[in-house]
């Protein structure tokens, strides 16, 4: 039986998806997590043969939880469902280490497909997911946006900013300072050329990086 972590905040999302992989009749939902935290913890102790993460989640979020498993573990496949179908989270996705992308809109017909496909060893990409990556690799480096100059990081602290979090709850999230805190908005404000919280708020809204 292949053995499957559920991380996602919502628990009708997770009983769906546990109903969906259950009735594949080769798999079993071993774990379940409600947040970023629980589902680090939960693949140290339940040690799943794959990782299904949702990109937005309380505490740390999902490319977060899937930039340190791909560390600590980097054998396990880790597969991204989520609503978000924006080019810049299929390429943080990858970036971090993630095997597979699919929406969430998708998974009642390709999430069983998918999960066989990354413990397999190859990746699953929606048709979306794979045409925005071809995109970032055929800008390359010299046609970026600035949307693209952005690190892991500095997306997350941007992302954090437009939900209305302050500074030292971006500092314990993150387990950084608050001056380091300080330092990414800076970055963020100078290199997406905007003045204050309310403009970046604005930025994310309309590339839809956050959920309204």
């Amino acid at each position: 039986m292949i053995r499957v972590l559920l991380a996602d905040d919502h628990s009708i999302v997770r009983a769906g998806l546990r109903r969906l992989v259950e009735e594949s009749g080769d798999m079993e939902v071993v774990a379940e997590a409600a947040d970023g935290r629980e589902a680090l913890r939960a693949v140290e102790r339940d040690m799943p043969d794959v990782a299904v993460i949702d990109l937005s989640m309380p505490g740390l979020d999902g490319l977060e939880v899937i930039a340190q498993l791909h560390m600590l573990h980097p054998r396990l496949p880790l597969l991204v469902l989520t609503m978000h179908e924006e080019g810049q989270y299929v390429v943080r996705a990858v970036e971090a280490g993630a095997k597979g992308y699919i929406t969430k809109q998708s998974a009642p017909e390709q999430l069983v497909s998918a999960i066989r496909k990354v413990i397999g060893g190859s990746r699953f990409l929606t048709d979306q997911a794979a045409e925005a990556l071809a995109l970032r690799i055929a800008r390359g480096k010299g046609g970026q946006t600035p949307l693209d100059s952005l690190s892991m990081r500095e997306l997350q602290v941007l992302r954090r900013l437009a939900m209305g979090a302050t500074n030292r709850e971006i500092a314990q999230i993150y387990s950084i300072s608050i001056k380091t805190v300080d330092t990414y908005r800076a970055r963020l404000l100078k290199k997406l050329d905007l003045r204050n919280n309310a403009e970046l708020s604005r930025f994310a809204i309309q590339n839809r990086l956050i959920d309204l």
